[in-house]
């Protein structure tokens, strides 16, 4: 595979990615964080860095909102919830891992 065709079809994945999360807000980033080991969060710094090493200015607020397809502090107030004791303890332990 060419190297053109293989970036497409990255760009293509993470389109479908950033869409699914988009669509699922339910999922909150804490349990993405425990069973995957990254978040939306995660996905917007590595944009952001990525887009710096094009040479390409890009803030933390415009990476998270190209991730949740909206200003990070809108999809808070809409869909995150306060982590509850279990996903709080479920989280530090996984970091023990």
């Amino acid at each position: 595979m060419d190297k053109s065709t293989q970036e497409r079809l990255e760009a293509a994945a993470f389109r479908r990615l950033t869409s699914h999360f988009q669509k699922r807000p339910d999922v909150q980033n804490i349990d993405l964080m425990v069973l995957a080991g990254f978040c939306r969060n995660c996905l917007s710094d590595w944009y952001q860095e990525a887009a710096e090493q094009e040479g390409i200015s890009m803030t933390k607020a415009d990476a998270r909102e190209a991730v949740y397809g909206m200003p990070y502090e809108e999809w808070k107030g809409k869909h995150q919830r306060e982590a509850t004791p279990e996903q709080l303890a479920t989280f530090e332990a996984s970091q023990k891992k």
